[in-house]
């Protein structure tokens, strides 16, 4: 699994940072998340393909966070796909099907949005795939907005050993008690957790755009890694939080510790700030395995 950082800023793009899109790779399923301008130049630097994308996934439908979509649809369509393309998000449907009417062009690939829903506090499941699902849950901003969280499937695997204590070899009666959760052999019931272990599937969160909530805290719960809007330091967010709907460093690092999370990455950093060494001295303090994300990092789990 790896995850690629195309870009870390917020509303106004820097030299050094570009709007926010997110690349997680696994298995050779790729996933988008946000998609703001510029993302497909982004990702040719990074040396990734908008071809391999499987889906994408828009936490809510800010210009910094989706206007990528335009052009990257349309290159994909120069490029010749003919892999469907499911963009998530609420309100999609509507802001799927204005995209695709803009300008003089068709799409030669079936391209659809779906509705996610942003009120209230309930995890919703989103996509499965073979080995993981992406869930989302509404967060708190000044338009509908949801987060996303990324769940490996947990994996059973039966430990010989404990199955030979019970008479059980490898073969077709143990591809049966994985199958079928329980085998009868020689007159006894065994049950698969009887003689197995249980691997828990790695999980990844990512907020977008939001003021400090607890429905983060509720989808990130033993993440193995939160990636969340940090987007001013406390100095300002008085005024700004209350216009602008985003958290503080210091806020971010307190979600982080409620939720049990193992690591903490910063993103979506106001162009105000030059140097990030302030956010991560300021999250530090209170949940110290945090770091600072930048366009083109990459992280491999």
């Amino acid at each position: 699994m790896e995850i690629v950082f195309l870009g870390t800023g917020s509303g106004i793009p820097s030299r050094e940072r570009n709007h926010p899109a997110i690349l997680l790779k696994y298995e050779g399923r790729q996933l988008l998340w946000d998609c703001g301008e510029g993302t497909q130049r982004q990702m040719a630097i990074a040396g990734e393909s908008p071809m391999k994308i499987d889906d994408i996934f828009i936490t809510h439908w800010h210009a910094d966070h989706f206007a990528g979509l335009i052009g990257m649809i349309q290159s994909m369509n120069l490029e010749d796909r003919n892999k469907p393309l499911t963009i998530y998000g609420p309100e999609a449907e509507l802001f799927v099907s204005d995209i695709l009417e803009l300008g003089h062009w068709g799409v030669g690939f079936p391209v659809k949005g779906k509705e996610l829903n942003f009120d209230g506090n309930e995890i919703e499941s989103v996509a499965k795939y073979e080995d993981f699902s992406v869930f989302s849950i509404p967060v708190n901003h000044t338009v509908p907005a949801v987060a996303y969280c990324f769940k490996e499937t947990d994996r059973i695997n039966v430990d010989l050993k404990k199955a030979v204590v019970y008479g059980l070899k490898q073969g077709p009666i143990i591809g049966k008690l994985k199958a079928d959760g329980s085998v009868m052999h020689k007159g006894k019931k065994i049950k698969l957790e009887d003689v197995s272990t249980t691997r828990i599937g790695r999980k990844i969160t990512y907020s977008g755009d939001t003021t400090p909530c607890e429905n983060m805290v509720k989808l990130s719960k033993n993440a193995d890694i939160m990636i969340h809007d940090s987007t001013f330091l406390e100095d300002v967010m008085n005024e700004e939080k209350r216009r602008k709907s985003h958290s503080s460093v210091d806020e971010v690092a307190e979600i982080a510790k409620k939720a049990n999370v193992k690591k903490l990455i910063l993103t979506h950093f106001s162009r105000r700030y030059h140097s990030l060494k302030d956010f991560e001295t300021s999250a530090k303090k209170i949940f110290p395995d945090t770091i600072t994300a930048k366009d083109f990092m990459r992280m491999k789990l």
